[in-house]
C-alpha cells in the first residue's frame, strides 16, 4: 500500500502556484500519459480568450489546448488537424475550421483563439494575424466541473488520452481570460509586450499539477 501511495505521488506531481515567467514545458515523449493539469476555480464562462506559444515538429494530429466539462468533454479545444491542415476550435463539441495558416515545423507559433455566447463568434489568431470569424451554435454559457489539459485531448472528462494526438514539443505563456481580448491586447501578447494577464490563467501565477514526463525548463532563446 506504501508503495501505491508513492508511486502515485511520483506519477502525479502535487499542484502548485509557480510564476513561470521566461519559461516553457517541454513534453519530450509521444505517450497517453504525460500532461499537464491547469487549474482554476471559475466553472462558468460565457465568453473565452485563450492565448499560447508552442514550438512543435510532429506532422500528425494533435491537441493543444483542452478543456472539459461534465457535461461536454470538448468544451473548449484547440486542435491540430494534421490531414485536412486546419486549426480547430471546438466549443461545446461544435468545430470550426481554420486553414491557410502557415503552421511551419521547428519554429515557434503565437496562437490565441476566442468565443463569445453573445454572438456565437469564434476566432483565431495565428502569430498576430486574425483569422475570419466563424459562427458556432452555442449561445449560452460552459458551466460544470472544470478540467484543463495540455499535452493531451480529453476524450472522456479528465481522460480518455490517445497517444497518436498527443503533443510533443514545448509550450509557453498559457494564459485564459473569459472575456474576449481586444485587438490590441492580442497583437501585445503576440510581441510580447505589457498585457492584462489572464484572470483565469496566468502564466506568472500558474496553478498546474504535472503527470508523467513534462519538464518545466527556462525557454530557449536565440543566440547571436
Amino acid at each position: 500500500m506504501k508503495l501505491l501511495i508513492v508511486l502515485a505521488m511520483l506519477a502525479a506531481r502535487a499542484a502548485s502556484v509557480q510564476d513561470l515567467s521566461g519559461k516553457m514545458l517541454t513534453f519530450p515523449l509521444q505517450t497517453n500519459q504525460a500532461r499537464v493539469r491547469l487549474v482554476t476555480p471559475k466553472q462558468e464562462f460565457r465568453a473565452l480568450t485563450v492565448c499560447h506559444r508552442s514550438f512543435t515538429d510532429i506532422k500528425r494530429d494533435h491537441g493543444l489546448f483542452s478543456l472539459s466539462t461534465s457535461g461536454s468533454f470538448n468544451s473548449f479545444l484547440i486542435f491540430w488537424d494534421e490531414t485536412n491542415k486546419e486549426m480547430e476550435a471546438h466549443v461545446r463539441d461544435q468545430g470550426s475550421e481554420f486553414r491557410g495558416l502557415d503552421y511551419k515545423p521547428n519554429m515557434w507559433h503565437s496562437i490565441c483563439t476566442t468565443w463569445d455566447s453573445v454572438t456565437g463568434l469564434v476566432q483565431l489568431w495565428f502569430n498576430g494575424r486574425p483569422t475570419i470569424r466563424k459562427y458556432v451554435p452555442v449561445t449560452s454559457a460552459i458551466t460544470g466541473s472544470t478540467i484543463i489539459i495540455l499535452g493531451q485531448e480529453q476524450d472522456a472528462h479528465g481522460g480518455g488520452f490517445d497517444s497518436k494526438q498527443a503533443f510533443v514539443g514545448m509550450m509557453s505563456d498559457v494564459h485564459m481570460w473569459d472575456y474576449v481580448l481586444s485587438s490590441c491586447e492580442i497583437q501585445s501578447y503576440v510581441d510580447e509586450l505589457n498585457f492584462t494577464p489572464g484572470n483565469v490563467l496566468n502564466w506568472k501565477a500558474l496553478e498546474f499539477e504535472i503527470t508523467d514526463k513534462v519538464l518545466v525548463q527556462p525557454k530557449s532563446s536565440v543566440c547571436h
